[in-house]
């Protein structure tokens, strides 16, 4: 299948990071929302994200001006019809997610494929609540998606070989390095990392070291470019402890326990840089 229009519900920081990557490689872009106010100011990150680039010579002006026809926002999931692939990029909530896949089944014609962006729930769940099983997949970006190389394809129970090859490529022509990954709880990239910034949380609240020093830690000792606690406040803390939340109940094995730390800045507001204050503060 060759996929030339890509559908994406969810405007925010991984849709719109979904959307300029498809335009910026000549793919076009139908980036929807519930909220107008949602829509513009996707567009908008695009558009401030596009212009680094141009700062740094490594787009034009007449490239961003491109990139930007590529892509239409709207409010109404009818315009989604011309799509190939419709991402779901929406917030990491099972009945919301759920909610929306049922929308775009009954929408979509047949051999559309759809795919989720989820970063934890089981896309053979997922699947189960369309009737085109074989044409739903993970396609798991990362943040900030412009910038990350990796997408990881989670196959369900039922996604077919099509389906997979299908989306591999779109992957490979948007320029990243996908890898194919077994249906399971957090699939591979945050099965390990999610875990280990609890770990870290755990650390901090038994005094071992200051999150500076956490941090350094493991950017000297390990190579990482971000420290553990760093890139929790960037990940959102809420995330963290949701992504968590779901390994205990998936796995049932008490070393998937959330740290209560990581619970004590969520319940505060605390959530990272998106509220201006996480394990590091972001005040302006």
């Amino acid at each position: 299948m060759s996929i030339t229009t890509v559908g994406i519900v969810g405007a925010g920081t991984m849709g719109n990071g979904i959307a300029q990557a498809c335009a910026v490689k000549g793919i076009n872009v139908v980036m929807v929302d519930i909220a107008q106010a949602a829509v513009d100011k996707g567009i908008a990150t695009v558009g401030k994200s596009l212009d680094r680039l141009i700062a740094k010579e490594k787009m034009t002006e007449a490239d961003k001006a491109a990139a930007l026809g590529r892509i239409k926002g709207s409010t109404s999931y009818d315009d989604l019809k011309g799509a190939q692939l419709v991402i779901e990029a929406a917030t990491e909530n099972h009945e919301l997610k759920n909610k929306i896949l049922g929308q775009l089944d009954e929408l979509l014609d047949p051999e559309v494929i759809i795919a989720t962006n989820t970063s934890s729930i089981s896309i053979t769940q997922l699947a189960a609540v369309t009737k085109r099983a074989d044409k739903f997949v993970g396609m798991h970006f990362f943040n900030p998606v412009p910038m990350m190389a990796l997408v990881e394809i989670i196959r369900g129970l039922q996604t077919s070989d099509a389906t997979h090859d299908a989306v591999k490529a779109l992957a490979e022509a948007l320029g990243k390095s996908p890898i194919t990954v077994k249906n399971a709880p957090g699939f591979v990239v945050n099965r390990i990392l999610v875990p280990m910034i609890n770990e870290a949380f755990f650390v901090l609240a038994e005094g071992l070291a200051t999150p500076e020093d956490i941090d350094a830690g493991m950017k000297l000792g390990c190579n990482h470019p971000i420290g553990p606690l760093a890139l929790a406040d960037m990940v959102g803390l809420d995330v963290c402890l949701a992504v968590m939340e779901v390994y205990l109940e998936q796995f049932g094995d008490s070393k998937y326990r959330p740290c209560q730390l990581l619970r004590e800045y969520v319940a505060a507001g605390r959530l990272g840089r998106k509220t201006g204050m996480g394990v590091y503060s972001y005040a302006k």
